[in-house]
C-alpha cells in the first residue's frame, strides 16, 4: 500500500520539477537575450556645420549602458569636392536593413551596422537635408538642400522614386508612426506640410505658424506638432487633424540675442518619450529650457550648457536628454552626467545622433534623430 501512494506522488514532483527546469531555462535564455543586446548612441560628425573641432569626421560609437564611454569610430564618406568632410544634415536607422544612412550637404550613403561598411553612396541633385525613413525601414523621404522638392527614396538601393514639389525651402522630415503620412517643415512658408505614403502627394498643411518652420516633433498618435519658428524664444504647437494653430509659447526671464548659428532663437525641440515635457534650445543664453508639454505648457526650469545647443534628441526609455553641445543630461534629475568625448579626449558635439539597440550584431530597435513622443 505504502508503494501505491509513492509512485504517483514522486511523479508529482518530477512533474514540478521539470516545469520548473524548463521555467528557470525561459527565464535564463531572456535574460541572456537582455544582456546580450547593447545600447549604443551612434554620433555622426561633422555635425556641425563642416567644424572638425567637434569631434572630426566620422560615424563615433558610444555605449549607453557604460557612462556613455566612447566605444569606435567608424569610417564614413560624405566629402567636398575638394576632399574634405562634408557638414552631415541627417542620420537615419532602417532596422530591416541593418543600416544606418548618413545625408550630407551633396549626398547620402548607407552604412552596413554589421560590417560596418559603406554599401552605397550617392550624390542627389538639389543636395540633402534632414530626411526620415518609413517604419517599414523601406522608404526615405529626402529633403533636397532647402531647395523646391523633396525626394522619396528606395532604401535599399538609394534610387529615387519620385519627387515632391511646390516647397520653398525644404527642410525637416518626419515619418509618422503610422506610416500612413510625413511631415515636412518649410523654412521659407509658416506650414508644415502633410503627404500621403500611399501616393507620395501632398493632402494638407499645419499652420500658418508665426514664423518659417524649423526643428519640430509629434506625438506618437499624430494628434499634435510641437514647432520651433524663425524668430520665437520658444515653441508654437499644432494640431495634426485640424491643421490649426493652437498655441505660442514663449520662454520667461530670457531675452534673445544674437546666435553664431541657425539664425534663430530656439533652433533644437524634443518631446518626452511619455509625452510629459517639451525640452527646447535656446542658442544665445545658452540654456535648455524645459516645459510641461500639457496645456497651458508651463514652464518648469532652465539648465545651463557648454556650447550652443542646436538639437535636442531624447533616449527611447526617457532616461537620457542630449543636447547637440555633448551633454548627457539626466531627464529627471536635470544634472548633466557626464559630456561626450571621442578617443583622444576631445569633446563631442552633433546636431546629428541616433540611439540603436543591437543584438548579435543586428539591429532590433533604433530611436529618432528628432525625440518624438512614444506613448503606446
Amino acid at each position: 500500500m505504502k508503494f501505491t501512494y509513492l509512485f504517483p506522488l514522486l511523479a508529482l514532483v518530477l512533474g514540478i520539477l521539470s516545469y520548473s527546469a524548463i521555467d528557470l531555462d525561459r527565464s535564463l535564455t531572456n535574460i541572456s537575450q537582455q544582456n546580450d543586446t547593447k545600447h549604443y548612441l551612434y554620433v555622426a560628425t561633422p555635425g556641425i556645420r563642416d567644424y572638425l573641432g567637434y569631434g572630426g569626421h566620422g560615424l563615433l560609437v558610444f555605449d549607453m549602458d557604460q557612462n556613455h564611454r566612447f566605444v569606435k569610430r567608424i569610417p564614413t564618406k560624405g566629402l567636398h569636392a575638394d576632399g574634405t568632410p562634408s557638414n552631415v544634415k541627417g542620420i537615419e536607422v532602417s532596422i530591416p536593413l541593418n543600416s544606418v544612412f548618413i545625408s550630407t550637404l551633396e549626398g547620402l550613403q548607407r552604412i552596413d551596422l554589421a560590417s560596418e561598411k559603406i554599401v552605397w553612396e550617392k550624390p542627389f541633385e538639389g543636395g540633402c537635408d534632414r530626411m526620415s525613413i518609413s517604419p517599414d525601414g523601406k522608404t526615405m523621404y529626402l529633403p533636397s538642400l532647402e531647395k523646391d522638392f523633396w525626394n522619396v527614396v528606395n532604401c535599399e538601393d538609394g534610387e529615387i522614386i519620385t519627387k515632391i514639389k511646390v516647397f520653398t525651402r525644404a527642410h525637416n522630415t518626419i515619418y509618422g508612426p503610422s506610416g500612413s503620412r510625413v511631415y515636412m517643415g518649410d523654412i521659407g512658408t509658416p506650414f508644415v506640410n502633410v503627404a500621403d505614403t500611399k501616393t507620395h502627394t501632398l493632402t494638407g498643411q499645419i499652420g500658418p505658424f508665426s514664423g518659417g518652420i524649423r526643428p519640430f516633433t509629434i506625438n506618437s498618435d499624430e494628434s499634435l506638432i510641437f514647432v520651433n519658428v524663425n524668430d520665437l524664444l520658444g515653441f508654437e504647437v499644432g494640431d495634426l487633424n485640424t491643421g490649426k494653430k493652437l498655441a505660442s509659447i514663449k520662454v520667461l526671464g530670457w531675452d534673445k540675442g544674437p546666435v553664431r548659428r541657425h539664425g534663430n532663437p530656439s533652433h533644437g525641440i524634443g518631446l518626452t518619450p511619455d509625452e510629459n515635457e517639451i525640452w527646447i534650445s535656446d542658442g544665445h543664453n545658452m540654456r535648455v529650457h524645459v516645459f510641461s508639454a500639457k496645456p497651458p505648457y508651463q514652464q518648469l526650469t532652465t539648465i545651463p550648457v557648454q556650447d550652443m545647443p542646436g538639437w535636442i534628441t531624447i533616449s527611447l526609455d526617457g532616461k537620457y536628454v542630449y543636447p547637440s553641445s555633448g551633454e548627457v543630461i539626466d531627464a529627471k534629475t536635470r544634472e548633466v552626467v557626464t559630456l561626450l568625448k571621442d578617443e583622444f579626449n576631445n569633446y563631442v558635439s552633433s546636431e546629428k545622433m541616433v540611439e540603436i539597440h543591437i543584438r548579435n550584431g543586428k539591429v532590433i530597435e533604433a530611436g529618432d534623430q528628432f525625440a518624438i513622443g512614444r506613448v503606446k
